[in-house]
């Protein structure tokens, strides 16, 4: 892991934004708002506390944050005094280097108290200086912890969504809040994932190393029972990062019948499926979008879990069931994730062609719900920030 205080210096002095992504998924759409931004203002200096994905897509990388990544309350807690001293190193750069605007992308963890910090030391606009704050893809603020828009509109000047609903969530605020659209709409983005009935099982256990941990083994177990019935098929396994192939590679050795069945394969490569079995992350909407059928498994720290009982009053976890407020994907969740269960899920999907036309009807009433506004995407809305007088 890069140590916080391996945070680089700008390699221009101006600096008109800064971008700060915490995770994979995040880093991934932050790249794509920056192609567009840079699309329109190609001679913006952007800079980027993020992952390889910004740094492809143009951004003057100064810190790596995906070592960074982790899932719920007890996993940041184990590592607090690490993102503590990241939170301050962050603080002390945007006072000293001053960019024009801060674009957050979700991770509010860490994130909205960043903001905190820069509003209380009176450097951004909202507290009387002059360093605008972005937000571009919101906590979901519709699942838990309501109250924090009215934190958000004490600290941001503009904040970007990616699901038309989230705008109403705000409406009771004065934050000037856009739908700008959701990235995997856009005319540049390719899904990574196509249905193909000749295609292989997909397994999507995730993109951090607590959840692969809980999650990829009953994904594999599932498998090994479903090939007693159907041991022509195959599988593909996605990972995100070598450190996750290797954990993946050690899980999957525990299962010795499925030698030679299971690919694991980069989330970079394209994917053909006939099914999958994912988590309830980002690529679980690529396959909605896909219309591809299967089934939600999700399995975190039982403390975490306990605490989002008392805390989250939504009736779904996967995006697509929660957009669609219907179960496209059915979900196992916890103790309900069980080999047999997800292998009859599998074998359902396989089987049953009501499960694919479904699923194809689901692909077509997200991607009406999804798609980004004529006046614009997050691209418009973050060099509208640049211009700002």
């Amino acid at each position: 892991m890069e140590p916080v205080s391996s945070l680089k210096p700008p390699k221009e002095a101006s600096v008109d934004v800064l971008i700060v992504a915490g995770e994979h998924s995040g880093d991934e759409q932050a790249a794509r708002m920056l192609r567009s931004l840079l699309d329109i203002n190609a001679g913006a200096n952007v800079v980027a506390l993020g992952g390889p994905e910004l740094k492809k897509a143009g951004a003057d990388l100064i810190f790596d944050m995906m070592p960074y990544a982790v899932i719920g309350f007890a996993e940041a807690l184990k590592r607090y005094s690490e993102f503590k001293a990241l939170r301050d190193a962050i603080v002390n750069w945007v006072i000293e280097y001053h960019p024009k605007v801060v674009c957050f992308v979700d991770y509010p963890g860490l994130n909205l108290r960043v903001a905190e910090i820069l509003h209380d030391k009176k450097v951004t606009r909202k507290s009387g200086g002059s360093i605008s704050i972005a937000y571009y893809i919101s906590p979901q603020v519709w699942v838990w912890k309501a109250g924090r828009r009215f934190k958000m509109a004490r600290l941001l000047d503009g904040l970007g969504v990616i699901f038309p609903f989230e705008v109403d969530s705000f409406s009771d605020t004065d934050l000037d809040t856009k739908f700008v659209g959701h990235p995997f709409l856009q005319k540049d983005y390719e899904l990574p994932v196509v249905f193909d009935p000749d295609g292989d099982i997909l397994l999507l256990p995730g993109s951090r190393e607590g959840p692969i941990s809980r999650i990829a083994p009953v994904m594999f177990a599932a498998l090994e029972l479903l090939l007693e019935e159907k041991g022509e098929l195959r599988a593909r396994c996605i990972y995100s990062s070598s450190t996750n192939r290797k954990l993946l590679l050690e899980l999957l050795q525990r299962h010795p019948s499925l030698s030679g069945k299971v690919e694991l394969a980069s989330n970079s490569e394209k994917s053909k499926t006939l099914c999958v079995l994912t988590s309830s992350g980002t690529m679980s909407l690529n396959c909605a979008l896909a219309g591809v059928p299967g089934a939600i498994v999700y399995r975190i720290h039982p403390f975490t879990y306990l605490l989002g009982k008392l805390l989250v009053k939504i009736p779904y976890i996967g995006i697509a069931n929660i957009i669609l407020d219907s179960l496209m994907y059915p979900e196992y969740v916890q103790g309900s994730a069980q080999p047999e269960a997800l292998k009859m899920e599998l074998l359902d999907c396989i089987d049953n062609p009501d499960r694919v036309s479904g699923a194809r009807k689901s692909s077509e009433q997200l991607r009406t719900i999804l798609d980004h506004p004529a006046e614009g995407g997050a691209g418009s809305w973050l060099q509208s920030f640049i211009e700002a007088p």
